[in-house]
Protein backbone atom coordinates (compact mmCIF):
# COMPACT_ATOMS: atom_id res chain seq x y z
CA UNK A 1 0.00 0.00 0.00
CA UNK A 2 1.69 3.47 -0.72
CA UNK A 3 1.77 6.33 1.72
CA UNK A 4 0.17 9.49 0.66
CA UNK A 5 1.75 12.51 0.65
CA UNK A 6 0.63 15.10 3.02
CA UNK A 7 0.14 17.33 0.12
CA UNK A 8 -0.08 14.97 -3.15
CA UNK A 9 -1.71 18.11 -4.96
CA UNK A 10 1.73 19.59 -5.33
CA UNK A 11 3.59 17.31 -7.01
CA UNK A 12 0.54 15.00 -8.61
CA UNK A 13 1.49 12.22 -7.13
CA UNK A 14 1.14 9.74 -4.16
CA UNK A 15 4.75 8.96 -2.40
CA UNK A 16 6.27 5.89 -1.99
CA UNK A 17 8.54 4.97 0.71
CA UNK A 18 11.91 3.52 0.37
CA UNK A 19 11.07 0.33 2.19
CA UNK A 20 8.25 -0.18 -0.23
CA UNK A 21 10.16 0.88 -3.22
CA UNK A 22 12.53 -1.66 -2.41
CA UNK A 23 15.10 1.79 -2.45
CA UNK A 24 17.34 2.21 0.32
CA UNK A 25 19.80 5.37 1.56
CA UNK A 26 22.32 4.58 3.98
CA UNK A 27 24.36 7.79 5.44
CA UNK A 28 27.82 7.48 5.99
CA UNK A 29 28.12 10.47 8.45
CA UNK A 30 31.68 12.25 9.52
CA UNK A 31 30.87 13.99 12.49
CA UNK A 32 34.10 15.27 13.11
CA UNK A 33 33.42 17.79 10.12
CA UNK A 34 29.77 17.87 10.09
CA UNK A 35 29.30 16.17 6.73
CA UNK A 36 27.43 13.55 5.64
CA UNK A 37 27.74 11.14 2.37
CA UNK A 38 25.15 8.89 1.26
CA UNK A 39 24.55 5.39 -0.78
CA UNK A 40 21.47 4.95 -2.18
CA UNK A 41 20.68 1.42 -3.97
CA UNK A 42 18.17 -1.09 -4.71
CA UNK A 43 19.66 -4.09 -3.64
CA UNK A 44 21.93 -4.46 -6.64
CA UNK A 45 23.35 -1.35 -8.02
CA UNK A 46 24.21 1.73 -5.58
CA UNK A 47 24.53 5.81 -6.22
CA UNK A 48 27.11 7.25 -3.87
CA UNK A 49 26.51 10.78 -3.22
CA UNK A 50 29.61 13.50 -2.18
CA UNK A 51 31.66 10.82 -0.61
CA UNK A 52 34.52 11.99 1.66
CA UNK A 53 38.07 11.48 0.68
CA UNK A 54 38.47 7.82 2.65
CA UNK A 55 36.31 6.23 0.38
CA UNK A 56 37.05 2.59 2.29
CA UNK A 57 33.94 3.25 4.19
CA UNK A 58 31.82 3.69 0.69
CA UNK A 59 33.17 0.37 -0.38
CA UNK A 60 33.02 -1.41 2.90
CA UNK A 61 29.25 -0.68 3.17
CA UNK A 62 28.58 -1.76 -1.01
CA UNK A 63 30.73 -5.08 0.35
CA UNK A 64 28.27 -5.29 3.47
CA UNK A 65 25.21 -4.84 1.34
CA UNK A 66 25.88 -6.86 -1.59
CA UNK A 67 25.88 -3.61 -4.23
CA UNK A 68 27.68 -2.29 -7.38
CA UNK A 69 28.42 1.09 -7.22
CA UNK A 70 27.60 2.34 -11.08
CA UNK A 71 27.47 5.95 -10.42
CA UNK A 72 28.74 8.95 -7.91
CA UNK A 73 27.60 12.46 -8.02
CA UNK A 74 28.92 15.51 -6.83
CA UNK A 75 26.19 18.28 -5.42
CA UNK A 76 28.95 20.55 -6.11
CA UNK A 77 32.60 21.48 -5.40
CA UNK A 78 33.03 21.34 -1.78
CA UNK A 79 35.07 23.45 0.09
CA UNK A 80 34.80 22.10 3.40
CA UNK A 81 36.62 18.59 2.42
CA UNK A 82 38.74 16.62 0.15
CA UNK A 83 36.33 14.66 -2.18
CA UNK A 84 36.83 10.97 -2.60
CA UNK A 85 33.96 11.20 -6.11
CA UNK A 86 37.40 10.87 -8.15
CA UNK A 87 39.71 8.55 -7.03
CA UNK A 88 35.98 5.94 -6.09
CA UNK A 89 35.50 6.44 -9.64
CA UNK A 90 38.59 5.23 -10.67
CA UNK A 91 38.48 2.36 -8.53
CA UNK A 92 35.20 1.13 -9.39
CA UNK A 93 34.45 2.29 -12.93
CA UNK A 94 31.31 4.29 -11.48
CA UNK A 95 30.10 7.09 -14.17
CA UNK A 96 31.12 10.56 -12.31
CA UNK A 97 28.44 13.22 -11.93
CA UNK A 98 29.72 16.64 -12.10
CA UNK A 99 28.08 19.97 -12.83
CA UNK A 100 28.95 20.40 -16.05
CA UNK A 101 29.62 24.28 -15.47
CA UNK A 102 32.44 23.93 -12.66
CA UNK A 103 36.14 24.01 -14.36
CA UNK A 104 37.69 20.31 -13.56
CA UNK A 105 41.04 19.00 -14.80
CA UNK A 106 39.80 15.18 -15.22
CA UNK A 107 37.50 13.14 -17.25
CA UNK A 108 33.54 13.12 -15.45
CA UNK A 109 30.08 12.94 -16.77
CA UNK A 110 28.78 16.46 -17.30
CA UNK A 111 25.29 16.89 -15.81
CA UNK A 112 23.13 20.13 -15.88
CA UNK A 113 19.57 21.13 -14.55
CA UNK A 114 17.33 19.15 -15.88
CA UNK A 115 19.22 16.28 -16.61
CA UNK A 116 17.83 12.33 -15.67
CA UNK A 117 19.63 9.48 -15.30
CA UNK A 118 18.21 5.82 -15.38
CA UNK A 119 20.34 4.35 -12.24
CA UNK A 120 18.68 0.91 -12.65
CA UNK A 121 14.87 -0.32 -13.53
CA UNK A 122 13.70 0.55 -10.02
CA UNK A 123 15.85 3.94 -9.56
CA UNK A 124 16.32 7.04 -10.96
CA UNK A 125 18.36 10.85 -10.81
CA UNK A 126 17.54 13.82 -11.76
CA UNK A 127 19.29 17.09 -11.55
CA UNK A 128 18.03 19.96 -10.53
CA UNK A 129 20.36 23.18 -10.63
CA UNK A 130 20.43 24.60 -6.73
CA UNK A 131 22.65 27.88 -7.01
CA UNK A 132 23.40 29.08 -3.89
CA UNK A 133 26.35 27.69 -1.71
CA UNK A 134 28.42 27.77 -5.15
CA UNK A 135 27.27 29.34 -8.57
CA UNK A 136 26.82 26.15 -10.23
CA UNK A 137 25.09 23.91 -6.99
CA UNK A 138 23.19 20.95 -8.50
CA UNK A 139 20.73 18.73 -6.07
CA UNK A 140 19.41 15.48 -6.68
CA UNK A 141 16.12 13.94 -6.80
CA UNK A 142 16.07 10.27 -6.20
CA UNK A 143 12.94 8.95 -7.16
CA UNK A 144 11.33 5.08 -7.74
CA UNK A 145 8.80 3.33 -10.21
CA UNK A 146 5.72 5.53 -8.82
CA UNK A 147 7.69 9.09 -8.13
CA UNK A 148 9.76 11.00 -6.21
CA UNK A 149 11.19 9.31 -2.78
CA UNK A 150 13.84 12.66 -1.92
CA UNK A 151 16.64 14.55 -2.71
CA UNK A 152 20.18 14.79 -2.10
CA UNK A 153 20.71 18.77 -1.54
CA UNK A 154 24.28 19.51 -0.55
CA UNK A 155 24.91 22.53 0.53
CA UNK A 156 21.12 24.29 -0.54
CA UNK A 157 18.28 23.29 1.52
CA UNK A 158 19.72 22.16 4.96
CA UNK A 159 17.75 20.79 8.21
CA UNK A 160 16.29 24.32 8.94
CA UNK A 161 19.09 25.93 7.57
CA UNK A 162 20.74 26.54 4.13
CA UNK A 163 24.66 26.29 3.20
CA UNK A 164 26.42 29.44 3.70
CA UNK A 165 26.86 31.34 0.93
CA UNK A 166 30.16 33.50 1.08
CA UNK A 167 32.72 30.66 0.57
CA UNK A 168 33.66 31.88 -2.94
CA UNK A 169 34.54 35.25 -1.15
CA UNK A 170 32.33 38.09 0.61
CA UNK A 171 31.76 40.39 -2.81
CA UNK A 172 29.59 37.00 -3.81
CA UNK A 173 27.61 36.41 -0.53
CA UNK A 174 24.83 38.91 -1.16
CA UNK A 175 24.23 37.66 -4.74
CA UNK A 176 24.60 33.76 -3.92
CA UNK A 177 22.02 34.36 -0.92
CA UNK A 178 19.49 35.23 -3.14
CA UNK A 179 20.34 32.30 -5.83
CA UNK A 180 20.20 30.13 -2.46
CA UNK A 181 16.52 31.67 -1.71
CA UNK A 182 15.25 30.72 -5.06
CA UNK A 183 16.92 27.51 -4.92
CA UNK A 184 15.32 26.45 -1.82
CA UNK A 185 11.49 27.32 -2.97
CA UNK A 186 12.17 25.75 -5.88
CA UNK A 187 13.21 22.46 -4.23
CA UNK A 188 9.90 22.74 -2.10
CA UNK A 189 7.47 23.83 -5.06
CA UNK A 190 9.32 20.32 -6.92
CA UNK A 191 8.41 17.93 -3.91
CA UNK A 192 5.54 16.67 -1.99
CA UNK A 193 5.91 16.77 1.64
CA UNK A 194 6.99 13.20 2.26
CA UNK A 195 9.45 13.50 0.44
CA UNK A 196 13.25 13.26 2.12
CA UNK A 197 15.99 15.96 2.17
CA UNK A 198 19.19 14.29 2.40
CA UNK A 199 21.90 17.32 2.63
CA UNK A 200 25.42 17.01 2.90
CA UNK A 201 26.12 19.99 5.63
CA UNK A 202 24.49 20.99 8.40
CA UNK A 203 25.65 19.05 11.08
CA UNK A 204 28.03 21.25 12.56
CA UNK A 205 29.83 21.92 9.44
CA UNK A 206 30.84 25.65 8.68
CA UNK A 207 29.61 25.03 5.21
CA UNK A 208 26.26 26.21 7.07
CA UNK A 209 24.68 29.09 7.49
CA UNK A 210 23.85 28.35 11.36
CA UNK A 211 23.37 24.76 12.89
CA UNK A 212 20.40 22.68 14.07
CA UNK A 213 19.70 19.45 16.16
CA UNK A 214 17.93 17.92 13.34
CA UNK A 215 18.90 14.48 12.00
CA UNK A 216 16.16 13.94 9.53
CA UNK A 217 13.55 16.20 7.99
CA UNK A 218 11.12 16.25 4.45
CA UNK A 219 10.64 18.72 2.39
CA UNK A 220 6.97 19.14 4.36
CA UNK A 221 8.61 19.93 7.76
CA UNK A 222 11.27 21.87 6.59
CA UNK A 223 8.02 24.57 4.89
CA UNK A 224 6.97 24.75 8.71
CA UNK A 225 10.48 25.28 9.76
CA UNK A 226 13.07 26.38 7.82
CA UNK A 227 13.35 30.31 7.25
CA UNK A 228 14.28 30.17 3.78
CA UNK A 229 10.79 28.81 2.90
CA UNK A 230 8.81 31.64 5.39
CA UNK A 231 10.48 34.96 4.98
CA UNK A 232 10.28 36.95 2.24
CA UNK A 233 13.34 37.67 0.32
CA UNK A 234 15.29 40.44 1.65
CA UNK A 235 14.13 39.08 4.99
CA UNK A 236 16.56 36.11 4.27
CA UNK A 237 19.01 37.78 2.46
CA UNK A 238 19.33 40.48 5.27
CA UNK A 239 19.20 37.73 8.53
CA UNK A 240 21.82 35.16 6.48
CA UNK A 241 24.46 37.92 5.55
CA UNK A 242 24.29 38.96 9.58
CA UNK A 243 24.71 35.69 10.57
CA UNK A 244 27.92 35.04 8.65
CA UNK A 245 31.07 34.12 10.47
CA UNK A 246 34.71 33.28 10.21
CA UNK A 247 35.35 29.86 8.20
CA UNK A 248 38.49 27.54 8.29
CA UNK A 249 41.23 29.33 6.34
CA UNK A 250 41.87 25.82 4.84
CA UNK A 251 39.12 26.40 2.78
CA UNK A 252 40.30 28.42 0.45
CA UNK A 253 42.93 25.87 -0.86
CA UNK A 254 39.60 23.07 -0.85
CA UNK A 255 37.82 24.28 -4.38
CA UNK A 256 40.74 24.31 -5.63
CA UNK A 257 42.24 21.03 -5.09
CA UNK A 258 38.87 19.17 -5.58
CA UNK A 259 38.67 21.08 -9.09
CA UNK A 260 42.25 19.55 -10.04
CA UNK A 261 40.91 16.31 -8.77
CA UNK A 262 42.64 14.70 -5.59
CA UNK A 263 44.86 12.25 -5.98
CA UNK A 264 44.23 8.62 -3.59
CA UNK A 265 44.28 8.67 0.07
CA UNK A 266 47.64 7.48 2.02
CA UNK A 267 46.76 6.07 5.18
CA UNK A 268 50.31 4.25 5.78
CA UNK A 269 51.88 4.61 9.06
CA UNK A 270 53.51 7.72 10.03
CA UNK A 271 57.00 7.44 10.68
CA UNK A 272 58.31 7.27 14.95
CA UNK A 273 59.45 9.80 16.26
CA UNK A 274 62.07 9.32 20.02
CA UNK A 275 62.61 11.54 22.84
CA UNK A 276 65.43 13.46 21.34
CA UNK A 277 64.00 14.01 17.74
CA UNK A 278 60.42 15.22 19.43
CA UNK A 279 62.85 17.85 21.50
CA UNK A 280 64.31 19.05 18.51
CA UNK A 281 61.16 19.34 16.92
CA UNK A 282 59.42 21.52 19.81
CA UNK A 283 62.67 23.16 19.83
CA UNK A 284 62.49 24.15 16.26
CA UNK A 285 59.13 25.80 17.09
CA UNK A 286 57.16 22.82 14.76
CA UNK A 287 53.76 21.83 15.71
CA UNK A 288 53.83 19.31 18.03
CA UNK A 289 49.69 17.96 18.46
CA UNK A 290 49.03 15.39 21.55
CA UNK A 291 45.55 14.27 20.21
CA UNK A 292 44.63 12.88 24.03
CA UNK A 293 41.44 14.56 25.93
CA UNK A 294 42.32 17.88 26.70
CA UNK A 295 41.85 16.85 30.65
CA UNK A 296 44.82 14.60 29.92
CA UNK A 297 46.63 17.53 28.70
CA UNK A 298 46.07 19.68 31.20
CA UNK A 299 47.03 17.47 33.90
CA UNK A 300 49.89 16.54 32.07
CA UNK A 301 51.95 17.27 28.89
CA UNK A 302 54.91 17.50 27.08
CA UNK A 303 55.97 21.28 27.37
CA UNK A 304 55.81 23.25 24.15
CA UNK A 305 53.00 20.65 22.91
CA UNK A 306 49.77 22.00 21.90
CA UNK A 307 46.08 20.09 22.66
CA UNK A 308 43.55 19.18 19.58
CA UNK A 309 42.15 16.55 20.93
CA UNK A 310 40.18 13.81 19.22
CA UNK A 311 37.21 14.07 22.04
CA UNK A 312 36.58 17.28 19.92
CA UNK A 313 36.58 18.73 16.02
CA UNK A 314 40.56 18.10 15.71
CA UNK A 315 41.13 18.46 12.00
CA UNK A 316 39.17 21.86 11.94
CA UNK A 317 40.93 22.85 14.34
CA UNK A 318 44.23 22.11 13.78
CA UNK A 319 43.37 22.78 10.23
CA UNK A 320 42.26 26.41 10.79
CA UNK A 321 45.33 27.31 12.87
CA UNK A 322 48.72 25.55 11.56
CA UNK A 323 50.63 27.39 9.01
CA UNK A 324 50.40 25.45 6.07
CA UNK A 325 54.56 25.61 5.71
CA UNK A 326 54.78 23.74 9.18
CA UNK A 327 55.70 19.92 9.69
CA UNK A 328 53.20 18.41 12.12
CA UNK A 329 53.62 15.49 14.54
CA UNK A 330 51.19 13.92 16.37
CA UNK A 331 51.30 12.27 19.91
CA UNK A 332 48.95 10.09 20.91
CA UNK A 333 47.68 7.32 23.52
CA UNK A 334 48.03 4.39 21.03
CA UNK A 335 48.74 3.56 17.22
CA UNK A 336 44.86 3.29 16.88
CA UNK A 337 44.56 7.23 18.41
CA UNK A 338 47.19 8.64 15.69
CA UNK A 339 45.55 6.43 12.57
CA UNK A 340 42.26 8.19 13.55
CA UNK A 341 43.70 11.53 13.62
CA UNK A 342 45.79 10.72 10.31
CA UNK A 343 42.01 9.75 8.64
CA UNK A 344 40.98 13.21 9.74
CA UNK A 345 43.30 14.71 8.60
CA UNK A 346 43.58 13.57 5.13
CA UNK A 347 39.85 14.31 4.74
CA UNK A 348 41.17 18.15 4.38
CA UNK A 349 44.20 17.72 2.95
CA UNK A 350 46.73 17.61 5.46
CA UNK A 351 48.28 14.50 3.80
CA UNK A 352 51.31 13.34 5.56
CA UNK A 353 52.62 14.11 9.14
CA UNK A 354 55.95 14.33 9.68
CA UNK A 355 56.29 12.43 12.63
CA UNK A 356 53.91 10.42 15.26
CA UNK A 357 54.70 9.02 18.85
CA UNK A 358 52.63 6.73 21.32
CA UNK A 359 52.61 6.21 24.86
CA UNK A 360 52.58 8.58 27.68
CA UNK A 361 54.49 12.46 28.09
CA UNK A 362 56.36 10.58 30.24
CA UNK A 363 57.70 8.69 27.68
CA UNK A 364 58.08 11.19 25.19
CA UNK A 365 60.29 13.46 27.49
CA UNK A 366 62.30 10.61 27.61
CA UNK A 367 62.27 10.22 31.24
CA UNK A 368 63.02 13.86 31.91
CA UNK A 369 60.30 15.58 34.42
CA UNK A 370 61.73 18.99 33.49
CA UNK A 371 60.06 18.29 30.07
CA UNK A 372 56.81 18.02 31.33
CA UNK A 373 54.25 20.23 31.89
CA UNK A 374 50.29 21.08 33.11
CA UNK A 375 47.64 23.98 32.92
CA UNK A 376 45.56 24.89 35.90
CA UNK A 377 42.25 24.62 35.64
CA UNK A 378 39.34 26.57 37.14
CA UNK A 379 35.28 27.29 36.62
CA UNK A 380 33.25 30.29 35.90
CA UNK A 381 32.61 30.01 39.70
CA UNK A 382 36.09 29.74 40.53
CA UNK A 383 36.45 32.92 38.16
CA UNK A 384 33.74 34.39 40.19
CA UNK A 385 35.25 34.10 43.13
CA UNK A 386 38.44 35.53 41.81
CA UNK A 387 37.36 38.70 40.48
CA UNK A 388 35.51 39.10 43.92
CA UNK A 389 38.96 38.70 45.90
CA UNK A 390 38.58 35.04 46.59
CA UNK A 391 41.11 33.30 44.95
CA UNK A 392 40.76 29.77 45.01
CA UNK A 393 43.75 27.93 46.66
CA UNK A 394 46.48 26.67 44.10
CA UNK A 395 45.18 29.18 41.39
CA UNK A 396 46.75 32.29 40.50
CA UNK A 397 44.74 35.75 40.12
CA UNK A 398 43.98 36.44 36.87
CA UNK A 399 44.92 39.93 35.32
CA UNK A 400 43.16 38.96 32.12
CA UNK A 401 40.32 37.13 30.85
CA UNK A 402 40.70 36.01 27.24
CA UNK A 403 37.47 34.80 25.23
CA UNK A 404 38.33 32.95 22.53
CA UNK A 405 35.10 32.28 20.88
CA UNK A 406 34.29 33.09 17.40
CA UNK A 407 32.74 37.14 16.57
CA UNK A 408 29.12 35.84 16.63
CA UNK A 409 29.24 34.22 19.53
CA UNK A 410 31.06 36.93 21.49
CA UNK A 411 28.16 39.64 20.37
CA UNK A 412 25.30 37.24 21.26
CA UNK A 413 26.68 37.87 24.74
CA UNK A 414 30.28 37.93 26.96
CA UNK A 415 31.75 38.63 30.54
CA UNK A 416 32.05 42.39 31.17
CA UNK A 417 35.91 43.32 31.16
CA UNK A 418 36.52 39.95 28.92
CA UNK A 419 39.43 40.22 26.43
CA UNK A 420 37.92 38.99 22.81
CA UNK A 421 40.28 37.33 20.57
CA UNK A 422 39.26 34.82 18.26
CA UNK A 423 41.03 31.65 18.85
CA UNK A 424 42.16 31.85 14.60
CA UNK A 425 43.04 34.90 15.73
CA UNK A 426 45.95 34.06 18.65
CA UNK A 427 48.55 33.58 17.50
CA UNK A 428 48.72 36.71 15.15
CA UNK A 429 47.91 38.65 18.00
CA UNK A 430 49.98 37.41 21.18
CA UNK A 431 51.66 40.79 21.80
CA UNK A 432 47.96 42.32 21.65
CA UNK A 433 47.07 40.93 25.02
CA UNK A 434 47.87 42.82 28.45
CA UNK A 435 50.31 41.45 30.57
CA UNK A 436 49.82 39.05 33.57
CA UNK A 437 48.03 35.63 33.99
CA UNK A 438 45.31 35.54 31.77
CA UNK A 439 42.25 32.96 32.78
CA UNK A 440 41.38 31.51 29.19
CA UNK A 441 37.81 30.15 28.30
CA UNK A 442 35.83 29.54 24.97
CA UNK A 443 31.56 27.99 24.95
CA UNK A 444 32.94 24.68 26.54
CA UNK A 445 36.60 23.86 26.89
CA UNK A 446 38.25 22.68 23.80
CA UNK A 447 39.20 25.83 22.56
CA UNK A 448 40.68 27.16 25.24
CA UNK A 449 42.71 24.13 25.65
CA UNK A 450 44.26 24.65 22.29
CA UNK A 451 44.37 28.21 23.63
CA UNK A 452 46.50 27.63 26.84
CA UNK A 453 48.49 25.72 24.86
CA UNK A 454 49.53 28.66 22.22
CA UNK A 455 49.70 31.24 24.95
CA UNK A 456 52.16 28.43 27.11
CA UNK A 457 54.39 28.14 24.00
CA UNK A 458 54.91 32.17 23.78
CA UNK A 459 55.88 32.11 27.40
CA UNK A 460 52.66 33.12 29.41
CA UNK A 461 51.16 32.01 32.43
CA UNK A 462 47.38 30.73 31.52
CA UNK A 463 44.56 29.27 33.33
CA UNK A 464 41.78 27.23 31.27
CA UNK A 465 38.20 28.02 32.46
CA UNK A 466 37.04 24.46 31.51
CA UNK A 467 33.54 24.70 31.96
CA UNK A 468 30.43 25.56 29.80
CA UNK A 469 29.98 29.24 29.30
CA UNK A 470 26.57 28.63 30.09
CA UNK A 471 26.99 28.00 33.85
CA UNK A 472 28.79 31.83 33.45
CA UNK A 473 25.66 33.16 34.51
CA UNK A 474 24.59 31.53 37.14
CA UNK A 475 28.07 31.79 38.62
CA UNK A 476 26.97 35.32 39.28
CA UNK A 477 29.59 36.52 36.52
CA UNK A 478 28.55 39.84 34.75
CA UNK A 479 27.00 39.62 30.89
CA UNK A 480 27.42 41.48 28.62
CA UNK A 481 23.81 41.17 27.07
CA UNK A 482 23.55 41.57 22.77
CA UNK A 483 20.93 44.44 22.80
CA UNK A 484 23.62 46.40 25.46
CA UNK A 485 26.53 46.07 22.85
CA UNK A 486 27.75 48.68 20.30
CA UNK A 487 28.60 48.17 16.78
CA UNK A 488 31.88 46.80 17.52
Amino acid sequence: MMEESENPGRAGVALMTAEQTGIAVEVVETSSLGDRSYLAHDGQVALVVDPQRDIDRILALAGRLGVRITHIAETHLHNDYVSGGLALSRLTGATYLVAGADEVAFDRTPVADGDQLALSPRMRLSAVGTPGHTFHHLSYVLAGPDGPIGVFTGGSLLFGTTGRTDLLGAQHAETLARHQYDSARRLSDLLPDGARIWPTHGFGSFCSASQSDATASTIGQERLANPVLRLAADEFVDSTLAGLDAYPAYYAHMGARNAAGAEPIDLTPVRRADPEELRRRIDAGEWIVDLRSRTAFLRRHLTGTLSFGLDGPMATWLGWLMPADRPLTLLGESVEQVAEAQRELTRIGVDRPAAAATGTPEQWAGGDATRLGSVPVATFADLAAARAGRVPAGLPAPDVVLDVRLGNEWRAGHLAGAVHVPLPELTGRLSDLPAGTIWVHCGSGYRAAAATGLLARAGREAVQVDDDYAHAAAAGLPIVAAEQQDDR
